[in-house]
């Protein structure tokens, strides 16, 4: 019962975060100091929220592009994809994998950690990002990893 209360508060606190993200930057884009931008098809996000010098990731599942079907390959596949999908995101928002400074990894199975480490120090092999990695309870159309990042962008 305590987890599932945990788990419920954690997602309505992130709703609430990216809430403010959103807001912040649609203000600030109406000074002319953020952009904001449109989600890739009609999913009520963004791909991306940048504020400032700070480019904010919505979190990225191993889709292969342009539709709702996960990469095959289980774990390794889908965070190969997953992060294909950050890479093109970074870049199309004018920043890149080694500006990202930190990126949260959600497994669907924490036992999944040793393989998707594997590909992933693949994309970030010097230097890498600070990270966090956490087991949850289920994740959208049944992934098995979901990563969000934060990178800077240079101007």
């Amino acid at each position: 019962m305590m987890k599932s209360t945990n788990m419920k508060f954690y997602i309505l606190f992130s709703s609430f975060l990216l809430s403010v993200a959103v807001l912040h930057t649609t203000v600030a884009d109406e000074e002319g100091d953020g952009e904001v931008s449109s989600p890739v098809s009609n999913l009520p996000f963004s791909d991306a929220v940048r504020v400032g010098r700070l480019l904010f990731l919505s979190g990225n599942l191993g889709a292969i592009p342009g539709t709702l079907k996960l990469a095959p390959g289980g774990i390794r596949g889908e965070t190969r994809q997953t992060m294909e999908n950050i890479k093109a995101t970074l870049e199309k928002h004018g920043s890149s994998l080694g500006e990202v400074v930190k990126c949260t990894v959600y497994l669907a199975d924490i036992a999944d950690w040793s393989a998707m480490n594997e590909v992933y120090i693949e994309y970030f092999p010097v230097k890498p990002p600070a990270r966090s990695a956490l087991g949850v309870n289920g994740l959208a159309l049944g992934a098995l990893t979901e990563i969000e990042c934060i990178a800077t962008v240079s101007d």
